[in-house]
């Protein structure tokens, strides 16, 4: 038979080891909240622009699957991570990340170039352009590797 002098388990009142009152602050804080903007935010808010490190695998897959178009580089700042390229069927110039170029270079304003696009969330109204190739290098100009080495491209006169 069992040992008279241990009780059941039902006999004994269960506690916890610290037994901490447990405190929910309401509402909780969200993002849009009054409570939110009274408070510190948050130490590292995501970037509104996707880019190719915070772009989301569904977006990434459908940009890639996507046609390749032609273009020329409008303008890029190195400095500042972006710039435009110029369609070479028209329409409005299309946005590019520096952490989308693909190759050797730092594109320079006349380079032609190769692109897929992506639509910027939340509304998906834009697009930017993706896995952007430098495929002519503009002759007559200097160009920069992104290591630093200046190259001079001759005319191709």
């Amino acid at each position: 038979m069992a040992d008279p002098s241990l009780t059941s388990p039902s006999e004994v009142p269960l506690r916890s080891p610290r037994a901490a009152p447990l405190s929910l602050s309401f509402p909780f804080l969200r993002e849009g909240s009054r409570v939110w903007e009274r408070g510190a935010p948050p130490r590292s808010l995501p970037s509104p622009l996707p880019t190719k490190r915070n772009r989301t695998y569904s977006a990434t897959v459908r940009a890639t699957s996507g046609p390749a178009f032609k273009g020329v580089c409008k303008s890029f700042c190195r400095s500042q991570g972006h710039g435009f390229i110029r369609p070479t069927n028209g329409g409005d110039d299309i946005f590019v990340h520096i952490s989308d170029i693909e190759g050797e270079y730092v594109p320079v304003e006349g380079d032609e170039v190769t692109y897929k696009v992506s639509r910027i969330p939340p509304k998906n109204l834009k697009i930017q352009a993706v896995e952007v190739k430098i495929v002519h290098l503009n002759p007559g100009t200097k160009h920069e590797t992104w290591s630093g080495q200046i190259i001079s491209q001759l005319d191709e006169s």
